[in-house]
């Protein structure tokens, strides 16, 4: 495994452009397999989770190019698919659960492996599953796998959703396109990701009304056709350029980034005193002095995302001022803060809180990345600290950017990435 050696004191200043989203994109790819034929997905990101998802749907009966250079992916789906996704590339991203849908709707059966992925909390099937059981799936889990059948094919149900969960929300659409009759999703996700996956359902032929709202009117329809979709900009990584530009007192052009999709991260920068400027392509964050500290909250889109969480925590960490950072998503999301402090901040947990107080500056150490945004938040934070920063196990933040290091070394960061010493003792020496 690598690491990233950073040393911090340089602001990043330049111009970043941000690729497809990767909550989207390894959906999307899922969709693929509803309908046979060659389907064309563009604005691909070239990360770790593209290359997973790609070879458990090729396990499945799907033939996947990726060109790597152009981010584009053929996919090319048989008559015949397989029903059944292993657990050794189904435990590497919670995403691969995505195939539930399509494969019953296809097959009318389909064996799945528990999911894994980044370890931030509990994160159920409950949803998922019921809904499947309304439109008529019978569903059991044994040996880890979970298994769903519809001998008849899947009908339309009215479902309520406890949670506006993305996941839930995905798996039902998928599975109610070529159910029979009408299927309504109640408080289903808002998310951009869940309106890019509805467009590319429509394109296919599917019938979808109320998309960008909380109530999705699915009609079934027999049969759906392949298509070529653009994957819409990763918010996510738009997000983390724009935190970076303000933690390391910088100036950066974000494009091909939907300035909408952020209002309230840019929102929170604007009150930490950055200057954010948007046009049609994009956003331009610059911040003149130290930050002031913002609270935060995390809620469901259009709410505040938990996926940048870590990155704000980060930036209050060298703040002035005292934040409270509230999580309301997932019960684990802190546990990156203990390598945060190890690198001098002052974050104090209690329950689903963090009492933050800012420093003026930090002290670079050997940390860990515990998942992808925390890794993200650490190589942040490396930027602003004294020495040299060491983040191992990155492969974590492999998993979500695209071309990380050398963005940030356009930017103007000191950072490389460098092999972990094989005896596990720090690379600093």
């Amino acid at each position: 495994m690598d690491a990233f050696r950073i040393r911090g004191g340089a602001p990043l200043v330049g111009e970043v452009r941000v690729r497809g989203a990767k909550n989207s994109v390894l959906k999307l790819m899922a969709v693929a397999l509803l309908a046979e034929g060659r389907t064309t997905i563009t604005n691909v990101p070239d990360i770790m989770d593209v290359d997973t998802m790609g070879q458990l749907i090729g396990r499945l009966g799907a033939t996947v190019a990726f060109d790597r250079a152009a981010g584009r992916l053929d996919i090319d789906v048989p008559a015949e698919l397989e029903q059944r996704a292993d657990y050794d590339l189904v435990r590497q991203m919670r995403a691969s659960i995505s195939v539930l849908g399509p494969l019953i709707a296809r097959l009318g059966v389909a064996d799945i492996a528990l999911p894994g992925g980044d370890a931030i909390g509990s994160r159920g099937l409950d949803m998922h599953l019921a809904g499947l059981e309304l439109m008529g799936a019978k569903v059991t889990s044994q040996h880890g796998y979970v298994l769903a059948s519809a001998p008849e094919r899947l009908r339309g149900a009215n479902i309520w959703l406890d949670f506006p969960s993305v996941g839930a929300t995905e798996t039902l659409l998928m599975a109610a396109v070529t159910a029979d009759g009408t299927t309504v999703v109640d408080n289903a996700a808002r998310e951009p990701e869940i309106v890019d996956i509805c467009r590319m359902l429509v394109a296919m032929g599917a019938g979808i009304d109320g998309i960008g709202t909380s109530t999705l009117i699915v009609t079934g329809v027999p049969e759906l056709s392949p298509t070529t979709h653009h994957v819409v900009p990763d918010r996510i990584v738009a997000g983390t350029w724009a935190v970076g530009a303000a933690i390391t007192q910088g100036d950066v052009w974000i494009r091909d980034a939907v300035s909408s999709h952020l209002d309230i991260a840019l929102g929170k920068l604007t009150a930490a005193g950055a200057e954010v400027s948007t046009e049609s392509d994009g956003f331009r964050v610059r911040m003149g002095d130290r930050p002031a500290s913002v609270d935060i909250v995390t809620l469901p889109y259009p709410g505040f995302a938990t996926d940048l969480q870590p990155q704000f925590i980060a930036l209050n960490a060298v703040a002035g001022g005292v934040s409270m950072v509230t999580e309301n998503l997932f019960e684990s999301r802190f546990k990156f803060v203990n390598e945060l402090v190890r690198l001098g901040a002052d974050v104090r947990i209690e329950g689903h809180h963090a009492l933050v107080t800012g420093r003026e500056r930090l002290s670079g150490a050997p940390v860990v990345a515990t998942d992808i945004r925390a890794g993200a938040s650490l190589v942040l934070a490396g930027l602003v600290a004294e020495g040299e920063t060491i983040v191992s196990e990155v492969h974590h933040i492999d998993r979500g950017y695209d071309s990380f290091i050398p963005d940030l070394q356009r930017l103007g960061a000191d950072i490389e990435r460098i092999p972990t010493p094989a005896d596990g003792g720090s690379p600093l020496g």
